[in-house]
């Protein structure tokens, strides 16, 4: 449940907290006021898409928390994320100025999308137009496969599918006429043959750069490399290090006997002796194997150009361009041997369709099982939404399986007696469509764990005697979930458990929007400014009384009844 909402710059709204309360929550005010602003903060920390307009002129940033208490950990475990041991969670976002994004739960960061897909499992909000998705024929089959849970079968489904059109896709690859195919077949067999010319190596690149490093730098490696050879092993004139170590050792020797310490560097000197023997072999041999060619740094660079060339063709490395050879390879024998890939694709193919039909009817089964269910229900919902005479069905045809299915989906209806039953879209008016809508929510609804539902002057085109059962349908709805209603019905509001007022109004020259919890007597003010505009008179305050009294004496009867 939704207890507390705090809000920092958003549009007019400086700050603001409003706290909830469980059942029926009602906002009420003047058009402009700031209620669409309530509700785009709390969409904004459920991690909806929102923009930095919406940031209060002169601040450099905004910011929404949400506090929700009586969070079952299984809502939100697969997240990495686990309500405290009261079972209180905390959203918070800030929208700065320059585009970024901060949003955590509890003290830990998340990203907007994880923001999000919490969020939905935690609140559902109905906006203001959401009835007219209801004129759009392809949401009906996404609403049914909602309330029916359709989701393993629609997996099933959608795998076997999946692997169809990969055949078919194979299938049209391979599938093209015979110039078509010599020219495909010339490219592969040129671009191979240049390949396999090449002899390429994987990790040659990287040998031939070193060995071009070292044979442009020849002179100076013999250089370095003699000059360190004569300072170890000398020449026939002068002594090296190797020599005049020995003699050091020797003249040493013939006191190690007499002290420890002089044994000691004895033994020292024969370690150093040792270590520079193997570095004087190390560099002899260096110097001895050295090749210094220019033929050979030629050939390098010749080697490395080629390289070069190929790459820019068939890849950044030598190990992509062996990748794409074997590539070309593997296409080369495809269309020499199409007619026989073909052939295998075509049986893969049959078999594929059968498992594709198989699983469409199990889940065309699934759909239709539903759809009876859900007319049921929804009717029931429409007749405590006074449209007892209506009558509501769900219309399958079949098509061609796609990535749905082979269903199509449609709603229809018939408001009147004796009236044919035809799509929601040619016959249903603007009232109409909000009550099968509310009613088609409030079904999906009783079938996820959201605690908290959201209505957006979902009463849009609702008067008299039908905003009335919309109100005692909401009440109805409150006795299990909390419910949070913008709303510019007497009615609805009358019939809330927690009524709150958003009010506009100036200070200092900026334009301030303030969020306040009515009591009795100012509910019975709000009521009869809802009913009669500005000038409140005292019949009017007698009809709002009359209305509070009508909506207590209704939610009385309704817990008695629970």
């Amino acid at each position: 449940m939704l207890e507390m909402l705090h809000i920092e710059n958003i549009a007019i709204i400086e700050r603001s907290e409003i706290a909830f309360t469980r059942g029926f929550n009602a906002l009420t005010g003047e058009t402009g006021a700031g209620k669409s602003i309530v509700i785009d903060s709390m969409s904004a920390v459920l991690g909806q898409r929102t923009s930095r307009d919406l940031i209060r002129t002169g601040a450099d940033k905004a910011f929404v928390s949400a506090w929700f208490s009586h969070v079952p950990a299984s809502i939100c475990e697969d997240l990495g994320i686990t309500p405290d041991e009261d079972g209180n969670l905390l959203l918070q976002r800030e929208i700065h100025a320059d585009g970024k994004n901060v949003c955590r739960v509890g003290s830990r960061p998340v990203t907007v999308s994880q923001l999000r897909q919490l969020g939905s499992r935690l609140v559902n909000i109905h906006g203001q137009h959401d009835g007219q998705q209801l004129l759009d024929e392809e949401q009906h089959l996404t609403y049914l496969d909602r309330y029916g849970k359709t989701v393993n079968a629609l997996s099933v489904y959608t795998d076997k599918y999946n692997t169809l059109t990969d055949i078919r896709r194979q299938m049209a690859a391979l599938q093209m006429d015979e110039a078509e195919k010599a020219r495909r077949m010339d490219t592969l067999q040129y671009q191979i043959a240049e390949l396999e010319r090449a002899k390429l190596k994987e990790g040659e690149e990287e040998v031939l750069e070193s060995r071009r490093n070292l044979l442009r730098n020849g002179e100076k490696f013999i250089s370095a490399v003699s000059g360190c050879d004569y300072c170890l092993s000398g020449s026939d004139d002068s002594d090296g290090v190797l020599a005049l170590l020995r003699r050091a050792q020797e003249a040493i020797s013939t006191v190690r006997n007499l002290d420890e310490t002089f044994a000691a560097l004895y033994e020292r000197l024969q370690e150093a002796y040792s270590e520079v023997y193997d570095i004087a072999d190390t560099v002899s041999d260096q110097r001895a194997n050295f090749d210094f060619s220019p033929n050979e740094l030629d050939e390098v660079e010749g080697r490395l150009d080629l390289l070069y060339r190929l790459k820019k063709k068939y890849g950044a490395t030598v190990e992509d361009m062996l990748a794409y050879l074997d590539k070309c390879r593997t296409e080369l024998d495809q269309i020499c041997y199409a007619g026989d890939t073909l052939e295998r694709l075509k049986k893969e193919e049959a078999k594929a369709e059968k498992g594709v039909m198989e699983a469409a009817r199990a889940l065309s089964e699934e759909r239709k099982t539903a759809a009876t269910a859900l007319e049921t229900l929804v009717l029931e919902e429409l007749r405590q939404l006074d449209m007892a005479k209506i009558r509501f069905c769900v219309e399958f045809t079949d098509h061609a399986p796609d990535a749905t299915g082979m269903d199509g989906v449609r709603f229809l209806m018939s408001a009147n007696v004796g009236e044919e039953l035809k799509p929601i879209n040619k016959i249903a008016s603007g009232g109409e469509l909000a009550r099968i809508m509310l009613a088609l929510k409030n079904v999906l609804s009783e079938q996820d764990m959201v605690a908290t539902l959201v209505f957006d002057e979902v009463d849009t085109g609702v008067s008299g005697r039908a905003a009335q059962k919309v109100a005692e349908k909401m009440a109805r709805i409150a006795g299990s979930k909390q419910v949070l209603c913008v709303t510019h019905l007497p009615q609805l509001a009358a019939m809330a458990d927690t009524h709150f007022s958003v009010e506009k109004g100036e200070r200092e020259g900026r334009t301030y929007t303030n969020v306040e919890e009515l009591p009795r007597q100012r509910r019975r003010e709000e009521l009869a400014r809802l009913t009669g505009g500005a000038h409140v008179s005292d019949t009017m305050l007698q009809g709002a009384e009359e209305l509070l009294l009508q909506a207590e004496t209704f939610k009385k009867n309704l817990s008695a009844k629970a």
